[in-house]
This record gives structure tokens, C-alpha cells and sequence, in this order.
């Protein structure tokens, strides 16, 4: 960090605004890579309140990336079926894919606050990144080169726990400025960065307001026994949620009925009340109620000069597929090694366009599918849930339906959209290009089993289709992989590395692995490469392209211009 003097502003690389899930995740991809990371957090103390409760294999892939996911896992309950159940609590559907593309389960359900604290605790191991307590952001200034930005103690802070009640603390202002190459505003729905902005959001708010209740429970899993599964209670006279957590917690949801007020819902025995249908309330604490109502929307814009929205303060997502968390955690993996890029001089400032561009549309295809859940297990109307009961039953019914539905394809594909991404122009309806590519399990030189992205590592890759992807290079076309830190991987079917070259012995700068379970190998074929095919894979898992071995100068030339070097 830069030396603050006492008449000095200091200078850092990257300013966050908020250390929920959005900014935890993106101190950490930053932090990873070396650059100063400042974090400011209005709350004095940790926000133990859980929101957020699911995560899915590509988020996981994220946590994999900065080295938390072990640690994160340990603390979740993974490939949880879901279902979509009568009032009785029968199921009527359940989506129970156990496939693993990208190396992690698709269902992972969480306790938000273990997830916040060990990723807050995670940080220590950057030195170059420090989190600000109790300060909040209150404005800040551009120039071509730096954001000053404005902050001070905040004054206003959270009361408890349990609600959204706030109290005034009685502390000096302790107004100070930093200097900062980016800011972004992870700063939550009502974002103090969006509104100095003046980005407005549009889109729908959702006026039914639904109770959340948060338990934890005092006698072990038992009094859970029975509910060891999500449900969706697709009751008209009163839709229900019941998540498990980890370590005993449980979150139920319930829709209220019009003319039923917040007051109301939100008394003890009201609540004891709703509870009491499901389990018994005795054997749980009450760790959080709350009457909420829920936006689909979306800012304008996602970016001003040097300063940028992510999560929550980029787009508001329904609770219904739980991809509000998921969605940020997305943001901050795809801006964070875009901005850090640009920090090393590996490519231009314009580049970190494609960050809202890549992001929009898929955030956006969340929001419509959140939506498209809610409307389906929230029905009132008895003859439209009439309906969709026949609906559900049909399709399990149909042998591949019932497969799209228990494996929800109908979630929307980590793929950009066409002339919206880095990468690439997709040849096809459904390349490869712009979209995350597998992660299957390979055997290293040693014969250890790792995921595929412990071997391709931070940067970009170079994979080969059971050939050297560095044949194809010129001179020039190695040098500039090699100044973006480029690593070269040869991936081999299972039993058939080299063998017999006792030349070989002696080369390096290639990394040769086994794939176990050929999904990757599979994936070069579908996208027209039976063999010798190279795959150009960006930081994040997407593949910038598909090439044959002989069009990789190709490749990378078309690199070097979208990244405006």
C-alpha cells in the first residue's frame, strides 16, 4: 500500500464499496493477484443476518479460482434435491441433476453468515488488501487518471441481527479521501455508489410481501428429519419455502394474504403460528423475522469513467432461484481479472467494456427465470394451480422432459451472447466460443487427481487436444502469450500420454495431463474438432476460442486487438 503521510491522500489500485458476497469475492481475485485493494464497509461489526442461502457449481468454480472453496464447502450441504411439493408435502417434481461440467456440484445450499466470515477471514492472507470497518462511502470525483473518493465513520448503523432496525452511534465523522485507479460500487440495492451516479434502475417491483423466517435448531437434525430436502409448498392459500442449511439452521418463507399487515406477520405468535404447520416451533430459536417484498431490476448502466456497479447494486434478482449472491459472485470474478489486467498493462481500459456487456444479458436471463419460478410456485388462483399440477405431472410423464426438468436445464447456460464478448466470433448456434468450457478431473505427471483450472492456473491457457497447442505458434504469437503469463497444456485421454521419447525428457514450458472423464475431449469433438483441436481459454473458464493446431497465430492475434494492447 501506498504510505499515507499525514498530509497525503493515499493511492491504491481498486476501492470496493461494500463487503457483502460481490466484494468479499472480488478483494479476493484482486487481492490474489497482488494489487491494493481497499475495502470499505459501512457496518462496524459483521451483519449476521442470512439472505442469501444457495450457491451453484459455476460460483463454486469462482471460489475455486481464489482458493476458498474447500473452506467454503466444508460448511454447505451439497446436491440437495429440490422440490416442487402439494400442500400435504408430497412432491409433485424434483430437480436432482448430480452432474458435474464444471468440477462442483449444481446445488449447494449455505449459511450466509459462516460464508461472509471465512471469506472476511480469508483476506488476512493478502497484506496488500484492508478492509475499513464502520466507514462509508460518501462520495467521490473523477479524472482521466484517478478517482478521489470521499468516506467517513458511519454514523447509522444496524440495531441487530433479527431485523432491519438501525440505531444513531454518537462518533466523530472522521472524514479522510482516497485515490484509486477503479471504484466499484458492491454496495447493495440501495447503492450510495448507483445513487451519486444518478443511474437509475429499471424494471418490476413485486408488491406481495412474503415473511422469512430464520431458525436454528436446538435439539440436532432430528426435529429436521422429516424435511431433509428444499421445498417449494405450492399451497393457493399459502405458498411456502423451506430450505435447510447447514449446522441446523432452516429458513421457511411464507406468502402473506391480502390485508394481512408486517405487524401482524411479524409478532411471535403469528409466526409460532406459520411455523407450527411444518414443525415444532419449540424445538427451534428465532434467529430472524422479517416481511420483505423483492424487485426484478436492472441499472441502466453498469459503468461511469473509472467507476463501476456490481451485484446488487447492477440488478436486483427474485429469491426464487436463488441466484441474487450467485449472480454478484459472477461480477466480481469476470470484472475482477479484466480490472486487474488492465492494472498489469495487459490490455486497455476499453476492454473492461465487455464486462457489462458479457454480464447484462445473462444476469438478465436470471432475473426472467427468478421470476418465471415465482409465478409458478406462488399461484393463488386454484384453477391456474390446478393447471400447473397437471403441468408437472405431465412432464414427468415424458422421459425427456422429466430429464430437462430433475436436471434444470432450463437454468440459463454460462454463455454470452453473439458480439457481446470477449473471444472469438461463435461459428455455430451453440459454440463454444463465449461460453465456460468444462472442467473435468485430470491426472497430473505426479498421478495426482486435481480439477482441470489447478493446472490452467490464473492466467489465460493454451490447451491441445492431445497435441502440443505450441506447435502451431509463431515467434511472435508466443511472445505475446507469454507476456500475458500464458500457461501451455497438453490434454491426453486417459493411458495414452507420450511415451518412448527419451528427448522429451529434457523440454519444458508444457504441462501435460490425463482427462478421466473425457467431457473435455468430448467438448473439442462437438465443436468440430475431432482431433489435434487448441482451445484458447480466458481466466475465467470461457473459451476465448476453438482452433485448429495450425490457426492458433490466429488466435492470438485476434487477442492482442480485443484486448487493445
Amino acid at each position: 500500500m501506498a504510505p499515507r503521510g499525514p498530509q497525503s491522500v493515499p493511492k491504491v489500485d481498486v476501492v470496493i464499496a461494500g463487503l457483502g458476497p460481490t466484494g468479499l469475492v472480488l478483494a479476493h481475485v484482486l487481492g490474489k493477484r497482488g494489487h491494493d485493494v481497499i475495502v470499505l464497509e459501512r457496518e462496524p461489526k459483521f451483519y449476521g443476518n442470512a439472505r442469501a442461502v444457495y450457491t451453484d457449481d459455476e460460483c463454486m468454480r469462482v471460489f475455486q479460482s481464489i482458493g476458498v472453496a474447500d473452506e467454503l464447502g466444508a460448511d454447505m450441504l451439497v446436491d440437495t434435491p429440490v422440490q416442487l411439493c402439494r400442500p400435504d408435502g408430497t412432491p409433485m417434481a424434483q430437480l436432482r441433476g448430480t452432474e458435474r461440467p464444471f468440477g462442483w456440484p449444481v446445488v449447494n445450499f449455505f449459511y450466509q453468515p459462516y460464508m461472509e466470515t471465512k471469506l472476511a477471514a480469508l483476506l488476512k492472507r493478502y497484506s496488500n488488501v484492508e478492509v475499513l470497518r464502520g466507514r462509508q462511502l460518501t462520495g467521490f470525483s473523477q479524472s482521466d487518471t484517478w478517482v478521489t473518493v470521499r468516506h467517513e465513520a458511519t454514523r447509522e448503523v444496524r440495531s441487530t441481527d433479527t431485523g432491519d432496525a438501525t440505531k444513531v452511534r454518537s462518533v466523530d465523522t472522521d472524514r479522510q479521501m482516497i485515490r484509486a485507479r477503479f471504484v466499484v460500487g458492491a454496495d447493495g440495492g440501495r447503492s450510495t455508489v448507483r445513487e451519486i451516479l444518478g443511474i437509475e434502475m429499471t424494471g418490476k417491483s413485486f408488491p406481495e410481501p412474503w415473511l422469512v423466517v430464520d431458525l436454528k435448531c436446538k435439539n440436532g437434525a432430528a426435529s429436521l428429519r422429516h424435511l431433509p430436502y428444499f421445498n417449494f409448498f405450492c399451497d393457493p392459500e399459502c405458498p411456502a419455502v423451506s430450505c435447510p442449511q447447514p449446522d441446523g439452521h432452516h429458513r421457511f418463507e411464507f406468502r402473506l394474504r391480502p390485508g394481512q399487515t408486517k405487524e401482524h406477520m411479524e409478532r411471535p405468535e403469528t409466526v409460532r403460528q406459520y411455523l407450527s404447520k411444518y414443525v415444532d416451533p419449540d424445538q427451534f430459536e428465532v434467529k430472524r423475522r422479517l416481511v420483505y417484498t423483492f424487485n426484478a431490476l436492472m441499472a441502466e448502466s453498469w459503468r461511469d469513467g473509472h467507476v463501476f456497479l456490481a451485484g446488487d447494486a447492477a440488478h436486483m434478482t427474485p429469491q426464487f432461484m436463488g441466484q441474487g449472491a450467485s449472480s454478484g459472485i459472477r461480477d466480481a470474478f469476470n470484472l475482477g481479472w479484466k480490472m486487474s489486467a488492465v492494472l498489469r498493462g495487459h490490455a486497455s481500459d476499453s476492454m473492461l467494456d465487455t464486462y457489462e456487456s458479457e454480464r447484462r444479458g445473462h444476469a438478465k436471463s436470471m432475473i426472467d427465470v427468478s421470476v418465471l419460478m415465482k409465478d409458478v410456485v406462488s399461484l393463488s388462483n386454484p384453477a391456474k394451480a390446478a393447471l400447473r399440477d397437471l403441468a408437472l405431472k405431465s412432464v414427468r410423464r415424458v422421459p425427456g422432459l422429466r430429464t430437462w426438468f430433475e436436471e434444470a436445464r432450463f437454468r440459463p447456460k454460462p454463455v454470452y451472447q453473439r458480439g457481446g464478448y470477449l473471444g472469438l466470433p461463435r461459428k455455430r448456434r451453440n459454440g463454444p466460443e463465449g461460453a465456460m468450457a468444462p472442467q473435468p478431473e485430470v491426472r497430473t505427471l505426479d498421478g495426482r487427481r486435481v480439477l482441470l483450472d489447478e493446472v490452467l492456473g490464473d492466467g489465460f491457457s493454451l490447451v491441445g487436444q492431445d497435441v502440443d497447442p505450441r506447435l502451431g505458434l509463431s515467434d511472435d504469437a508466443r511472445a505475446s502469450l507469454d507476456a500475458l503469463g500464458t500457461r501451455y497444456v497438453r490434454l491426453c485421454t486417459y493411458g495414452n500420454r507420450p511415451q518412448g521419447d527419451t528427448a522429451r525428457a529434457g523440454r519444458t514450458g508444457l504441462l501435460e495431463v490425463e482427462e478421466m472423464t473425457g467431457d473435455m475431449l468430448e467438448w473439442f469433438k462437438k465443436a468440430g474438432f475431432p482431433k489435434a483441436g487448441v482451445a484458447l481459454i480466458r481466466p475465467d473458464g470461457f473459451a476465448f476460442g476453438l482452433v485448429q493446431a495450425d490457426h492458433v497465430d490466429q488466435a492470438v492475434a485476434a487477442l492482442q486487438r480485443q484486448l487493445h494492447r
